[in-house]
């Protein structure tokens, strides 16, 4: 019986140190190299968790500046189109103010032309016709810049004067404008049409 015992007794000693040993086991603390490595791996998940994030900050920027960059082609695109329309429109009516202008004396033309159809006085019509005229003359002179080169006896000048005939004279010391034989002008100072002359040219 005793022997039974003693049995008994070791068997619960084993038993005891087992329970203790696993005790310790469960209490032991991590070593500082494990610790280190979780703090690693804990650092790693902040900054995966970090630079997703501001990936997706980057990502949500470029689509707006893709959306800005679409905008404005589309905006510079239709600047570009009415740019384009202003000018052709600019080409197309750039002589509106001078038919504005030019309406009266047309007016007055038909005035003049109806009014002679039941005249005979051509004094009357010659001297309506001539107002026609100097109103027309006077309003492109004030409002468009125009001169009339139809001055004779003055130096001949191929930038304002086209020679179509020519004559020798002893007298003439350079070839000057002798007759204007159809009237030359110029807009702004700019020759839009040359003189067409008789030109005195000196004996060689």
């Amino acid at each position: 019986m005793s022997k039974k015992k003693n049995d008994e007794e070791i068997k619960e000693e084993v038993v005891a140190e087992s329970i203790d040993d696993i005790k310790v086991e469960d209490n032991a603390q991590p070593d500082e190299d494990t610790l280190q490595e979780e703090v690693k791996v804990d650092e790693k998940d902040e900054k995966i968790t970090t630079l997703e994030a501001e990936l997706i900050e980057k990502e949500k920027q470029i689509n707006e500046l893709k959306d800005k960059l679409i905008r404005n082609q589309a905006d510079t695109e239709n600047y570009k189109k009415r740019l384009l329309k202003d000018k052709e429109d600019a080409v197309k009516y750039a002589n509106t103010a001078l038919v504005k202008d030019l309406l009266g004396p047309l007016d007055d033309f038909s005035r003049a032309l109806e009014a002679a159809k039941n005249s005979d006085n051509v004094e009357a019509i010659r001297e309506g016709v001539t107002m026609i005229e100097d109103r027309i003359y006077t309003l492109l002179k004030t409002n468009w810049g125009l001169e009339v080169i139809e001055e004779a006896n003055v130096p001949f000048d191929p930038n304002e004067h086209e020679a179509c005939m020519m004559e020798v004279s002893d007298d003439a010391k350079e070839e000057t404008v002798q007759l204007v034989l159809q009237k030359g002008y110029k807009v702004n100072g700019r020759v839009v049409r040359s003189a067409k002359v008789k030109v005195l040219k000196p004996a060689d």
